[in-house]
């Protein structure tokens, strides 16, 4: 075969640069998911008002440019706000995305009532547009839920069965493969980015416990720190050094008084909690920058209760600076009514903030240790109750 002549060569060249560039770019665009409760609103004195099922949907968004989101798909799936904002999460690959449908609304004689439901939906984010893949059978109210960092695995908090489901993942084929009991029940579960623990959040028993993570098997190991009260979501530091739990205080809600996060020093022998920070008044959604050195948490500030003493008309996000195993709450920023979900962009120069009574997402600019509003709104056909970020 004769060499190949220099002009073939800078072809060939040009073409797998465009190639790698075109692959990169498609690779840099982020998704995120949104799920949307139409079944829920509050009175003013924060008591729920139920609707029936049937309204609620699941979008993807294409945040390419974070500043101009755009919604790709719109599923009619049922999402929930009651549980942390965290019942929707997307693969490492973003390849797919899983949604547990926590609760349900229907008749009870001529009233309405709210029952664990136990669907997990699979979401094929490589179609066009992205559509359910199929849809599993998970534990009694599947809440919080997260992808390992190979995303082969995906581990679902079962709040009505006290336990954590373990689901194996190939592309969309999902299947729960064990479940892991725990004392009481789980409103969240995270992996930690090494991959060889987790994390359960045991909301009623204001615990945190560590599940190990090795050969494919999650087991729990009986270690249980003490959070502060009502601990309804946890994030941890890209190096799988730090924890942060979001301690809600009032059992899914506001009460006027401060709340907390629970510092967790995951490098020592066995885990310990090292520190409280207060944050405000009724943390829900919880975010952890790319670079570790930021956190965010909403915090609900009685924003769905209109006759409380301590009602006010919008949430906040809360701003921690994290210096090695030093957290510092630096700021906080009024967003809009009832801030549910809270994340980072992946490169972490936004982060945005889905405001569940005011129906759209917060868009903030990260510049270093400073965040401030851009004041530009995302805004969204409904509630959005959940929402994660893809890579």
């Amino acid at each position: 075969m004769p060499a190949p002549s220099l002009a073939r060569l800078l072809v060939a060249g040009s073409l797998a640069l465009l190639a790698s560039t075109c692959l990169t770019a498609a690779r840099a665009k982020p998704f995120m998911i949104v799920g949307l409760d139409e079944k829920i609103s509050w009175d003013a004195d924060g008591k729920a008002v139920l609707a029936p099922a049937g309204k609620d949907q699941v979008l993807i968004v294409d945040l390419a440019d974070p500043e101009s989101p755009n919604i790709v798909a719109s599923l009619p799936l049922k999402n929930s706000v009651v549980g942390p904002p965290v019942n929707v999460a997307i693969d490492p690959t973003g390849a797919v995305a899983l949604v547990a449908d926590s609760v349900d609304v229907a008749k009870d004689g001529e009233a309405l009532k709210q029952s664990p439901d136990n669907k997990i939906y699979v979401i094929d984010l490589k179609a066009s547009p992205p559509k359910l893949a199929t849809t599993i059978t998970g534990g009694k109210q599947p809440s919080g839920l997260s992808f390992s960092p190979d995303g082969k695995m995906a581990l679902v908090a079962n709040r009505g069965d006290n336990s954590v489901s373990v689901l194996s993942v190939d592309g969309t084929d999902v299947k729960v493969t064990d479940t892991v009991s725990l004392p009481d029940s789980v409103a969240h579960v995270q992996f930690t980015p090494d991959g060889k623990r987790a994390l359960a959040v045991r909301f009623p028993a204001h615990k945190v416990s560590i599940l190990d993570v090795a050969g494919g098997k999650v087991s729990y190991n009986k270690i249980d720190l003490p959070t502060g009260q009502w601990p309804y979501n946890v994030v941890v530091t890209p190096d799988s050094r730090l924890a942060l739990t979001a301690d809600n205080g009032a059992s899914g809600s506001s009460d006027g008084s401060v709340d907390t996060t629970s510092v967790i020093d995951l490098t020592a022998n066995p885990p310990v909690i090292i520190d409280r920070v207060v944050i405000g008044d009724g943390p829900e959604g919880f975010a952890m920058s790319p670079k570790g050195d930021l956190a965010a948490a909403a915090i609900l500030r009685g924003s769905n209760m209109k006759n409380a003493f301590f009602y006010k008309k919008n949430g906040s996000i809360s701003i921690l600076k994290i210096d090695g195993k030093k957290v510092t709450k630096t700021q906080d920023i009024e967003v809009g009514g009832l801030p549910e979900a809270i994340m980072f962009t992946p490169d972490g120069k936004y982060l945005l903030a889905g405001n569940f009574l005011d129906q759209d997402f917060s868009i903030l600019k990260v510049d270093g240790s400073e965040v401030t509003d851009t004041g530009k709104r995302f805004k969204v056909p409904g509630h959005p109750a959940s929402a994660r970020m893809g890579n």
